[in-house]
């Protein structure tokens, strides 16, 4: 191929959850001053907005926006993949060896193009070319970088007051391995960390990743939905006592101290409250032993502050981790506080570095991966205090990072991912409406908490704007929007597990039951004709194809539509219809939902019946002014500026227009092309 370039360099910002209603919105109210230069200086549609795949899933749209195809041709069909060997299990998907479609970043690398893809989830990770011009880190999970391999203790909140007169460590119970999204402990998930990390890899990404890590979840009430589990993500609680100092090398006058334990409470750490020169306590220094010099960390109230490294214990083995540290609560005179302390993460793990240099290169000149909070949700005071300054710190940690690596390193094209938005969402998206499971919480509070993880975004993104004068294009992406559900979601079209409810309902899933008639998490595949899992995908049960098919392939066309029926008519307590669209597997490639991993039968609920975004149309709008589109805005060179286009761009029509300016060749499988109405040149 003989193309001209329009551009030497190209930088996609990709932000989860990223939606462009919202954003238009506060951009117009002057909150999101860089978002606005950004338009200015190039092109997008009004609305921001591009037209999402489906299903809207984090790992599916990031995986069409790499590949320019539909998810019914690169396979990533969902955040979980359908196990084969059980209709009522899922196994991790999060591989690149399950992506059936090129990638843009194997283009521009064969092109002799110097490439690096951070943090991109769902089809970067293994890295899919031997190229040595192309560099990968992390994409195992959406998070943060490292979140899912280097954990090694998790967050805490310690209460100090001389009223304790013991020492008392309440771990978190029955809390799950991550927040809607994030996963921060993939051994939790497909496997055990008591392996060396090369060998944890090759369980959670090898062959036996496919064979087994099955996970099983049946969402069988309200409680058992992500909405529910999301917002309540547990902190283990230390209540300390707080008294005069015993034991200490050296000690300032008037200091008291306590006691924090880590590492699932098989280690103590001391800590002392200390007085200014006015005599009034204001900061903690937290220590590894009474007789060290040099504290791990002094913080002031008010202040999140990164400590030195501590060695901590998981399943036996020590390694360094660092955490974060903010001081919520300080009484001057007393010193009772309320410390808040993050998860640990093990500042030696490069396993998702790719080469390991690059891991080196950052903890010696930008600084250790940092880690986030994932508590808060319906304790507002932790939502404000805690979650939302740690991803502002982790926020500047990766702008860091990718300035630093673009300045050092020589990228011509940079593929990027941050997840804060994302994060947020599955945290207190729920609560930006008073409904009655959360009637406690208020609206307004958590309304202005989503408006500043926006304006924190955009603080993000203007990082960003100097490359634009350095002969720089830039892209901003989402994989979709959020919105704030205007009911509280049905038991239907949950993306982690087996939704039995209303199919048990309809009489096509029967579970098992004891002997006293209880029920059981156990499906009677004798009677089940089908089953509805992973958030927008039905299966017959189909003789031949499943292990306990008992469904005539003769009869698969006729059950089907009966399904499609029956959901059209399925009412809720309200007598209002749930289920917006339905379609066969065969009909689904009209919305790229086709082929051997998506189910038999595709559907959505309707708009005011979605949760945050996997269940429903990309399309989709909320209360509060939210959406569940993805934000599309490009600027630089090669693109026009101050230009609006009435042209609905779509998801894979990314990949394609980056390839054009690029002058590389599209991808193998692209399907989409490219957004010509906003370029300088004519194609």
């Amino acid at each position: 191929m003989d193309r001209k370039p329009m551009t030497q360099k190209l930088l996609i910002l990709g932000v989860d959850g990223m939606d462009p209603k919202l954003t238009r919105r506060l951009m117009d109210g002057g909150r999101m001053p860089n978002i606005k230069q950004y338009v200015d200086r190039g092109s997008a549609r009004a609305d921001l907005r591009q037209l999402g795949c489906l299903p809207t899933i984090t790992p599916p749209c990031w995986t069409s926006l790499a590949t320019g195809a539909y998810p019914g041709t690169h396979g990533i069909t969902c955040y979980w993949r359908q196990s084969p060997e059980s209709l009522d299990a899922v196994v991790y998907n999060m591989d690149s060896r399950n992506c059936e479609a090129e990638q843009l970043w194997n283009v521009t690398s064969e092109a002799g193009k110097k490439t690096l893809v951070w943090h991109w989830p769902g089809s970067a990770w293994p890295p899919t070319s031997d190229s040595t011009l192309l560099e990968v880190v992390d994409g195992t999970q959406p998070g943060s970088v490292n979140m899912g391999i280097a954990q090694m203790d998790w967050e805490k909140i310690v209460y100090a007051s001389p009223y304790y007169k013991e020492l008392t460590f309440q771990s978190r119970t029955e809390k799950a391995a991550g927040v809607g999204c994030n996963i921060t402990d993939l051994s939790d998930v497909v496997g055990s960390a008591d392996e060396e990390e090369d060998e944890m890899m090759e369980l959670w990404w090898g062959d036996k990743s496919r064979e087994g890590g099955e996970v099983r979840t049946y969402v069988r009430t309200f409680e058992d939905t992500e909405v529910s589990i999301g917002s309540k993500v547990g902190y283990d609680t230390v209540l300390s006592p707080l008294a005069a100092p015993e034991g200490w090398s050296n000690v300032p006058e008037g200091a008291l101290e306590f006691t924090i334990l880590v590492s699932e409470k098989r280690t103590a750490r001391p800590a002392l409250v200390l007085k200014n020169e006015d005599g009034i306590y204001d900061c903690v220094s937290v220590y590894r032993d009474k007789g060290d010099q040099e504290p791990l960390v002094t913080v002031k109230r008010g202040d999140m502050v990164l400590g030195k490294p501590d060695v901590l214990v998981k399943k036996g083995k020590k390694k360094p981790a660092v955490r974060l540290y903010k001081l919520m609560e300080l009484d001057g005179r007393s010193g009772e506080l309320r410390l808040w302390i993050s998860n640990a993460l093990d500042t030696t793990n490069d396993t998702l570095w790719s080469p390991k240099a690059l891991f080196r290169q950052i903890v010696d000149e930008v600084g250790y991966v940092p880690p986030v909070s994932l508590i808060g949700g319906e304790e507002d005071d932790i939502a404000c205090e805690v979650f939302e300054p740690s991803w502002d710190f982790y926020n500047t940690w990766q702008a860091d990072c990718l300035n630093h690596l673009i300045e050092k390193n020589g990228y011509e094209v940079v593929f990027s991912h941050l997840h804060n938005v994302d994060c947020a969402g599955h945290q207190i998206w729920h609560l930006g409406k008073t409904l009655e499971p959360w009637d406690y919480t208020d609206e307004k509070v958590y309304q202005g908490l989503i408006e500043r993880v926006y304006e924190a975004t955009d603080r993000y993104l203007g990082r960003f704007l100097h490359l634009l004068d350095k002969g720089w294009t830039i892209f901003i992406v989402s994989d979709h929007g959020l919105i704030v559900g205007e009911n509280v979601p049905p038991l239907l079209g949950e993306y982690g597990g087996l939704n039995v409810p209303v199919m048990e309902q309809l009489g096509y899933t029967v579970m098992k039951k004891d002997e006293n008639g209880n029920d059981l998490d156990e499906v009677d595949w004798e009677k089940t004709r089908a089953v509805q899992i992973r958030s927008n995908y039905i299966y017959v049960n189909l003789k031949g194809r499943d292990r306990h098919g008992i469904v005539d392939p003769a009869d698969k066309y006729a059950l089907e539509e009966q399904i499609i029926s029956d959901l059209y008519s399925y009412r809720n307590e309200l007598g209002e219809r749930v289920v917006g669209l339905a379609v066969r597997n065969h009909d689904g490639e009209l919305l790229g939902v086709n082929g051997p991993e998506s189910g038999d039968i595709y559907f959505s609920v309707r708009e005011n019946f979605a949760r945050l975004h996997g269940d429903s149309l990309t399309t989709a709008e909320g209360y509060f002014g939210t959406s569940v589109s993805p934000i599309f805005i490009a600027a630089g060179t090669g693109i026009k500026e101050h230009f609006t286009t009435k042209r609905m761009i779509r998801q894979v029509d990314v990949a394609p227009t980056a390839a054009a300016l690029l002058g590389v060749r599209f991808p193998a499988e692209c399907e989409g092309a490219p957004v010509y109405q906003i370029l300088s040149e004519e194609l």
